[in-house]
């Protein structure tokens, strides 16, 4: 089992998904060790407490830059033996020493099929925006391993969502939430957390059986 933490801010819907996931034994090798939410008031640590995961807080508010809250949590995680960090809504930045001391071994999901509007707000709202104002035929998302440079990482799974023309900002976004992120991300995890994924040239592949 692959110690897995997940780092939340919010309301941790893409939390529930895995929640979901590791219920119905789509997660058969991941192990939930934690919780850490970046805020206190998060409703995801509810989510998390309902599930029997243990649940922190690193509270941002009260460290004074990013790189000294990135060490707190980074403490946290090796505190914990944690061998698999997964960024579920979680909308710190990501300050080096994370991906230095976890190399590709943070997944996060964008609700972009990368490396098209890498930029956007990674709650889905202005990246809408910005694929209806350009006209884009498709979007969806990508779920990716995590390095210094934002959504720059080597990408593990995408999966594309069509653009409608009555589209607006709130269906696109929901489409995307719910037929793409919440898809992609716990069968990325899956992927890793089975031994499944290979890197050939700095791209990941699936293991052939």
């Amino acid at each position: 089992m692959v110690r897995t933490a997940v780092l939340v801010s919010g309301g941790g819907t893409n939390l529930q998904t895995l929640i979901d996931s590791k219920l119905f034994g789509d997660l058969k090798n991941c192990e939930l060790t934690a919780v850490i939410s970046s805020n206190p008031q998060a409703y995801a640590l509810v989510r998390a407490e309902a599930a029997g995961i243990p649940c922190f807080t690193v509270d941002r508010s009260i460290f004074p830059n990013d790189a000294s809250y990135n060490e707190a949590v980074l403490r946290k995680l090796r505190d914990m033996d944690i061998e698999l960090v997964v960024l579920a809504g979680y909308t710190q930045p990501i300050y080096r020493t994370l991906p230095k001391a976890f190399p590709n071994r943070i997944i996060a999901v964008h609700p972009s099929l990368l490396p098209a509007f890498p930029d956007a707000d990674p709650d889905g709202e202005k990246l809408c925006e910005q694929v209806l104002r350009r006209g884009a035929k498709i979007t969806g998302a990508t779920a990716y391993f995590v390095t210094e440079e934002p959504c720059q990482g080597p990408i593990i799974l995408q999966k594309a969502v069509e653009v409608l023309d009555d589209d607006t900002v709130q269906s696109l976004q929901a489409r995307i939430t719910q037929n793409a992120e919440w898809l992609v991300l716990p069968q990325a995890i899956g992927l890793y957390c089975d031994g499944k994924l290979r890197f050939e040239g700095g791209i990941v592949k699936q293991k052939r059986d």
